[in-house]
């Protein structure tokens, strides 16, 4: 049977970026088909994510390789190649490469390919059609342009920290790198529409792209909430600032979640636990009024959900439709039922043979599927093969 095309196929891709952004953006554009030339630097052992331990995939003789967790999460289906950008030899590759590609993606600070010949200005002024993608901390403009991006500097600048965590305690970032891994997702949709435009005129752009920006965008309701009342946001711990009750809650064995999302829910959540008087008190009958009573709603459906085993309510609840779940732990969410259909696991064999157990991409197209065909790559690994076939010296119609 033949294989399927992926959507992007034909597509190339020179991918200067390293860590978590850019690397999440181009594993997207390798999963649906394009060629991703991962650019490292030999002298700091490529990408700075190969470093981050503490969990590494082993090598054939059980000692620890380059490949480590975090790298893998962000490094599939692409070539890396070793280039000292600092090296005239080095630019002049990657001048080539840049030349046949569709799009270059970097997130180096605010003119720092500049020195090189390798910024966008240069790069876009050679190759007109080239979609050419920045990705820093504070964008190409604005008085905070040359600070360091980072994914916790972000969340804190951005506002996400102030909104999560308990209410009593700290301010606190996501537990992972969402800012990155959002900023990622936007550059591919920046990317794509980019080309998009190029198909239809033949000019290429240059897309600036900062992590705050991307995290101040996804600020989402709570943003407008702010922006609309002028009152500042609080942290609610995993409450809701716009629905009552949705939130996480103590049973006798243990928590679930609960989201009840209309005054209907509200009320078969009530007789669920026997307290149909609560749904005919006046201020909770509806959402704003349970919004604005919040916590003498709490006092009356809190321990009434303690008296119960967790099971037992979410049974019931599920009975009449009423949105409520479990808190998974990493592993029981990778391995459940709903994970294995929709295969959120992926297996990729390494040249040596080893399986590598990775995250799937959660994309289900109809007539293009993701592709899982080249597993993360060992810094360098595809040096001559992508040399001997889009370098200085390949044929220019290969």
């Amino acid at each position: 049977m033949a294989k399927s095309k992926g959507a992007l196929d034909g597509l190339f891709v020179l991918d200067l970026s390293r860590i978590l952004a850019g690397p999440t953006c181009t594993q997207l554009l390798g999963d649906m088909g394009a060629t991703v030339i991962k650019v490292e630097n030999p002298k700091t052992g490529g990408d700075d994510t190969r470093g981050w331990g503490p969990n590494y995939a082993l090598d054939a003789n059980g000692n620890r390789s380059d490949l480590s967790a975090y790298f893998m999460a962000a490094n599939r289906n692409k070539r890396s190649i070793a280039v000292d950008i600092a090296t005239s030899e080095g630019q002049g590759v990657i001048r080539h490469l840049a030349a046949r590609a569709d799009v270059v993606i970097e997130n180096f600070k605010p003119d720092g390919l500049l020195k090189y010949g390798l910024d966008h200005a240069n790069l876009c002024a050679t190759h007109p059609a080239l979609v050419y993608c920045s990705i820093s901390g504070f964008g190409q403009t604005g008085p905070n342009r040359s600070q360091p991006g980072y994914d916790l500097m972000a969340q804190g600048y951005g506002g996400i920290m102030s909104l999560t965590g308990d209410p009593d305690g700290v301010p606190t970032k996501v537990g992972v790198g969402i800012a990155d891994v959002m900023c990622g997702m936007y550059a591919t949709i920046g990317i794509l529409a980019a080309l998009r435009h190029r198909d239809q005129t033949g000019e290429g752009q240059h897309i600036d792209l900062s992590l705050v920006d991307a995290q101040m965008a996804w600020l989402i309701n709570e943003g407008t909430n702010f922006l609309t009342s002028g009152q500042e946001p609080v942290r609610r711990g995993n409450a809701h600032p716009n629905i009552v009750p949705y939130d996480a809650f103590e049973c006798s064995d243990g928590h679930f979640l609960l989201a009840v999302g209309n005054d209907a829910q509200f009320t078969r959540f009530c007789e669920v636990l026997d307290i149909g008087e609560v749904a005919q008190d006046a201020r909770f009958t509806t959402n704003q009024g349970r919004i604005e009573n919040r916590d003498p709603l709490m006092v009356l459906i809190r321990p009434a959900m303690r008296a119960l085993p967790r099971d037992q309510v979410m049974s019931r609840l599920r009975g009449v439709k009423v949105p409520c779940g479990p808190i998974h732990s990493v592993g029981e969410a990778l391995s459940s039922d709903q994970a294995k259909a929709r295969d959120a696991v992926v297996q990729m064999a390494r040249p040596d043979g080893a399986d590598l157990s990775l995250l799937g991409n959660p994309l289900k197209f109809s007539a293009t599927p993701v592709r899982y065909e080249r597993p993360p790559p060992h810094v360098g690994q595809d040096t001559d093969e992508v040399l001997e076939t889009w370098g200085p010296q390949a044929d220019p119609k290969a």
